[in-house]
């Protein structure tokens, strides 16, 4: 067809030899620069229009300019490869090595464009609730991987005209190798299908694994790694095969339950307990410290239950202590360090600071009315104690 159109305009029949080739490659660099040209200022400005006009927001994450910039470049090869022979027809040697070039860029644009698609889907599922909350990230990494090794089989097929079916046998027999190289790839890619099906550890869960240094919140699940921002901000990232070997805690629960658990002890020197006297009795009353109903079973009173049931009270009444989980004041066994009386309770909040302050808040009450109950903390001489004693 070139032959003729060639002549028509007067070519000499001495300079077609060089000038048919030449005259084809410029005509096809015309089309695919065409073919761009269509596509990119045209096909993807009127897909732009459409989606900005439509009142859903996944089209605008799906249709994104990475994914139209990947189909313009898609289109020109694909075309190439139709016109190419027509206009090559008369020089098979020039023909084969650019229909392979052309088919080599075709697969690899084609891995682009699906690559660029999962992560526009990515991106659409990020911005649902429901699914926010799982590790997709090491999903999409594993698509993406196999996307890429099919690509590589098929141009290698191409390149050496073997069928891809072919090739896999061959990788088949060398399984072993690939296995020990890939042995991080494929030891990830089975732990974050474990830890997405079993639901074990999601971006943003606080996770606690002494073992490797973790204790903080989880900011990306990938496909070979699990990265924790622990709380001195420092960025720690563990395989995910090491979550699953190995035990981790994970303290989502507490924070989906609305409350985080206090417990903790006040040790009491045991020469202070002893049995209230009528003027104590009456002056804790008198004091609200304690209730009429609160005297032990053979009718006298016990300075430290006294302060336990006092204690349960101003639990009960706290706004800071969570009143629909457990709380309890109870004597545990005594030790040479005194007398332990442990409150077990939660906080109404599972924030860190707050939890922290509703703690102190308890802690530094019950420190400062103690002594009202004739009651002492145990403590551990200091220096200065043996000075005075000393002195």
């Amino acid at each position: 067809m070139m032959v003729e159109i060639l002549r028509s305009i007067g070519i000499p029949e001495p300079m077609m030899y060089w000038f048919l080739p030449v005259t084809s490659l410029v005509v096809m660099a015309v089309i695919a620069v065409v073919a761009y040209c269509i596509c990119h200022k045209v096909l993807a400005v009127g897909v732009r229009r459409v989606v900005s006009q439509t009142k859903a927001s996944w089209d605008d994450e799906l249709f994104n300019d990475r994914l139209l910039a990947a189909v313009s470049h898609l289109l020109p090869p694909i075309a190439l490869t139709v016109v190419a022979p027509w206009f090559l027809e008369t020089y098979p040697d020039l023909l084969y090595p650019i229909e392979k070039a052309l088919s080599v860029y075709t697969v690899m644009m084609s891995v682009h464009l699906v690559n660029v698609f999962l992560t526009s889907l990515y991106g659409i599922y990020q911005h649902k609730e429901e699914l926010k909350s799982h590790p997709l990230k090491g999903l999409l990494q594993t698509l993406k991987l196999i996307t890429i090794c099919i690509g590589v089989i098929i141009i290698i097929s191409l390149l050496i005209n073997k069928n891809p079916v072919i090739i896999l046998s061959g990788l088949g027999a060398s399984a072993a190798i690939l296995m020990l190289v890939f042995k991080d790839t494929i030891m990830g890619l089975v732990s974050g299908i474990q830890l997405s099906a079993n639901d074990m550890v999601r971006p943003g869960d606080w996770i606690a694994a002494p073992k490797y240094g973790v204790n903080g919140t989880v900011k990306e699940i990938t496909l070979t790694t699990v990265k924790v921002q622990n709380w001195d901000m420092t960025i720690v990232t563990v395989p995910p095969y090491s979550l699953i070997s190995d035990s981790f805690q994970n303290w989502r629960g507490m924070q989906e339950s609305g409350g985080r658990r206090v417990k903790r002890s006040l040790n009491f020197d045991m020469n202070t307990v002893r049995f209230c006297t009528e003027e104590e009795i009456k002056k804790l009353k008198a004091s609200g410290w304690i209730e009429e109903c609160e005297a032990a079973t053979d009718g006298r009173y016990v300075n430290l239950h006294l302060f336990r049931q006092y204690v349960v009270r101003y639990l009960s009444k706290h706004p800071g202590v969570n009143q629909g989980m457990l709380s309890m004041v109870r004597q545990l066994q005594p030790t040479p360090e005194g007398l332990p009386v442990e409150l077990y309770f939660f906080t109404a909040t599972t924030a860190w600071v707050k939890y922290e302050s509703i703690q102190a808040e308890v802690f530094d009450h019950l420190l400062a009315v103690v002594h009202e109950f004739g009651l002492k903390v145990f403590q551990t001489p200091a220096g200065t104690d043996l000075h005075n004693l000393k002195s």
